[in-house]
């Protein structure tokens, strides 16, 4: 069952799933190689032709919303009620946008990069990145997500980069496993001496 690092675990595996394909044909050449990277908000900076903390000639791959997937969530109670674990259902909102030196290169490495996730939209088994104990059945899907132009604008508004060409994807459904923790045990009595032997 996944644990609580499924959610990072499915940036990696997104992360390890790209750099393969990059290996394999280097959207822009042998002499440039490129490089999918899992960022952070900090890791933009607004001004920066090179993106500020990402690497030149990447793909950044940046995990901007988490939301519980309502359909499912009823269903997956249903099971918890059966066996006793809890288990919530998310969906994970990615941007993928590249950085390049010029714009035909950004262009190839997306174009790259949604040639590969498109061929191989079902990550499971061994694709997975091994950090969240996935069960053996599990598998995260990934879709291109229709996103609205004023919210996406909205996103970049928020983080410290100015508009870069983007492609929004979703990954879903994660499904994040509970983990049964005993409670410490109650002190009804506290016994901080002997007690007097009264002679008979």
């Amino acid at each position: 069952m996944a644990n609580f690092r499924c959610i990072s675990a499915t940036g990696k595996t997104i992360e390890r799933v790209l750099n393969g394909a990059f290996a394999a044909e280097e959207p822009i050449g042998p002499a440039q190689p490129a490089k999918a990277v899992l960022v952070q908000s900090d890791d933009f900076a607004r001004g920066k032709t090179d993106g500020g903390d990402i690497p030149a000639r990447s793909l950044a791959i940046f995990l901007y919303r988490i939301e519980v997937n309502k359909v499912m969530r009823a269903a997956w109670s249903n099971v918890a009620s059966y066996d006793g674990q809890a288990h919530l259902p998310i969906d994970l909102h990615f941007l993928i946008m590249a950085f390049a030196d010029n714009a035909e290169w950004e262009q190839q490495i997306l174009g790259k990069a949604m040639q590969c996730l498109e061929t191989t939209p079902s990550l499971s088994g061994p694709m997975l990145y091994p950090t969240a104990d996935w069960a053996p059945n599990e598998a995260v899907h990934l879709l291109v997500e229709d996103l609205a132009i004023d919210s996406l604008l909205r996103a970049f508004d928020s983080l410290a980069v100015d508009y870069r060409l983007c492609v929004p994807y979703l990954a879903r459904v994660v499904r994040l496993d509970g983990r049964e923790i005993a409670p410490p045990p109650s002190t009804s009595t506290v016994i901080t001496g002997k007690v007097p032997v009264v002679a008979g």
